[in-house]
């Protein structure tokens, strides 16, 4: 049995002898996460397609939910109004205060974009890639859900990214969501955008640093590895995690990282009055489901999304740009 050992690591894959792009993330990644993220998302292929079985209900399974969700909008009346609400985006400045941010970062602005999801609707893409044009900052991160749905093609998707990265400039650095496919990873950093795959980038300025950390979706797929990221990066230097939920809220703050950006809620989307949520889709207190927050020495903000999921309506809860401004705490 030992000898065997040594030709099964060096199989290639099964389907193809010739190397793909994914083959590239392999020394990134490590061979069991390439592997793990890949065999996970063909298990959630299956799944949702499995219509006649234990799984009719999921979402993307149940294509009636659109529609009831639909129905109920224009019954109320809120529907118009809710899909114009979907691509009006507003602008949220916000001081993000962390603990030893060396002086030189003082004032440094976070372009964050979160839930895109560019394939659901063309309005919103242009809307977002005509907002973001605008703006001044110093770089940009992107908290994941690039497409509509959570499996199939991904060119849509690519062209609906290559469209808002053509409005960004300076650095881009994304994490990928539940919705994302790992094959959008070497098509995306193409285009500019420097996926963190369970790793860790530097900024220095004028001899400090500061570092920016990335997890895998910690949702859906699990394969976030806070002991990687956070091993990389000294004790006494500070640190942003990307993570595309809120939900590892509490290993983070425990991980030392002074701050956490995420996305995944949406805010809700379709909101009470007062933006209260019916349901946020992530195991962590509403609190958490948009806007700042804190959880310890943690600090911490969820954007309710530029993009929208399910039906491309928003009540209550407006799609969102923000600029995260970097102040000492």
């Amino acid at each position: 049995m030992p000898s065997a050992a040594p030709s099964t690591v060096q199989a290639p894959p099964p389907a193809s002898t010739a190397e793909t792009p994914l083959d590239g993330l392999r020394a990134r990644l490590g061979r069991t996460h390439l592997r793990q993220r890949l065999g996970l998302e063909r298990d959630h292929e299956v799944f949702v397609l499995n219509r006649p079985g234990a799984h009719f209900f999921y979402p993307e399974n149940w294509y009636s939910v659109h529609g009831a969700i639909r129905h109920c909008l224009r019954l109320s009346g809120l529907y118009g109004r809710a899909r114009r609400n979907a691509h009006r985006h507003r602008l949220v400045e916000h001081p993000l205060a962390l603990r030893r941010l060396p002086p030189v970062f003082h004032g440094m602005r976070i372009l964050h974009l979160t839930d895109l999801h560019v394939d659901m609707a063309a309005e919103n893409t242009r809307a977002i890639a005509a907002a973001v044009r605008r703006l001044d900052y110093d770089l940009c991160v992107l908290t994941g859900d690039y497409r509509a749905r959570t499996f199939g093609p991904i060119a849509a998707v690519i062209e609906g990214m290559s469209e808002i990265r053509d409005a960004l400039h300076g650095p881009v650095y994304a994490v990928l969501g539940n919705h994302d496919s790992l094959r959008l990873v070497p098509e995306l950093e193409c285009l500019g955008i420097r996926f963190l795959l369970n790793e860790t980038v530097t900024l220095e300025r004028d001899g400090a640093r500061l570092h920016l950390a990335g997890v895998d979706d910690a949702h859906y797929y699990q394969l976030h590895n806070l002991d990687k990221v956070a091993g990389a990066i000294p004790e006494d230097e500070t640190a942003i995690l990307l993570s595309h939920t809120p939900e590892i809220y509490r290993q983070a703050a425990h991980a030392g990282f002074a701050a956490m950006l995420s996305g995944h809620t949406h805010g809700g989307q379709i909101c009470l009055p007062g933006g209260i949520p019916l349901i946020w889709d992530a195991h962590c207190p509403r609190r958490l489901a948009a806007g700042p927050w804190r959880y310890g020495a943690l600090v911490g903000y969820t954007s309710t999304g530029a993009g929208t999921s399910v039906v491309n309506a928003r009540l209550n809860c407006p799609p969102e740009i923000t600029i995260h401004t970097l102040q000492p705490d």
